[in-house]
């Protein structure tokens, strides 16, 4: 009967050891509730808790994490509808802070960045989304910031990943930038044509025998342009003497000296 007694006891001894043994694991912390208020904060290690009247109701981890936002659609000033994402990289600095005083953080830090984010792109035309990207990022993080240190949670940065326009508008984009290119390479072209002649000008008013260059210049002119005329299948060609025609130019040269 002893024996039987003692081995109840040693059970229940036992159980009772086992269930006041709480492990919590490196870089968490968990939340004790002692009949249904908050009783203390277990560190990471060993800890002793009262089964029963102790209950271990959150361990969640203190190290940084990240909340992806899922693409959200946002209007600018120009009346532009983008899609646009973000990520907010936070950290737990409270952990009963974060449980008491939020029902749910990383909803709340969600909407929070939504709300903010298309205020932000709302002040803004489409052009100067793409160039701003860095002070919208400052000023979600201002907000959220401010907002979070109440729960006890800290924002370390928010960053936009992709701001996507609709396709028509980037074909239309594509188009622009295309029209921009060509028009500055017929510019680059033009000046670098203007800037041959003064060389070619300036070479022939210090050089003695001109005659003899313009007439070679000339010719070869007239050779490369029939050449192309004659590569098309629907042009007529008109072939002109090149004597009369460098005659005529070298004689005007020679009037201009005069």
């Amino acid at each position: 009967m002893g024996s039987s007694i003692l081995a109840i006891l040693s059970l229940i001894i036992i159980g009772y050891t086992v269930g006041s043994v709480r492990i919590v694991k490196q870089g968490n912390e968990a939340l004790v509730e002692r009949l249904g208020r908050f009783k203390t904060t277990l560190r990471p290690g060993l800890n002793l808790i009262v089964p029963f009247l102790d209950t271990v109701v959150l361990e969640d981890t203190l190290r940084e994490q990240t909340l992806d936002i899922k693409p959200q659609t946002a209007i600018t000033r120009d009346n532009v509808s983008l899609s646009v994402d973000a990520i907010i990289y936070w950290r737990i600095l409270d952990l009963e802070k974060t449980f008491y005083a939020v029902e749910d953080v990383e909803f709340a830090m969600q909407e929070l960045v939504v709300t903010s984010l298309r205020s932000e792109i709302g002040k803004m035309d489409l052009q100067s989304t793409f160039s701003s990207r860095e002070s919208i990022n400052k000023a979600l993080l201002d907000v959220l910031d401010e907002a979070t240190e109440p729960w006890g949670v800290k924002v370390n940065r928010v960053e936009l990943q992709e701001i996507k326009p609709p396709p028509e508008v980037i074909e239309s984009m594509q188009q622009e930038q295309a029209a921009a290119i060509k028009k500055k390479a017929a510019i680059l072209e033009a000046e670098g044509t203007v800037q041959s002649m003064r060389l070619l000008a300036q070479a022939l008013d210090k050089s003695e025998g001109r005659r003899e260059i313009l007439n070679f210049l000339l010719a070869q002119r007239y050779v490369e342009a029939n050449q192309k005329i004659g590569e098309s299948d629907n042009s007529k060609v008109l072939f002109m003497d090149p004597r009369a025609l460098t005659e005529g130019l070298v004689d005007l040269m020679n009037e201009g000296d005069n």
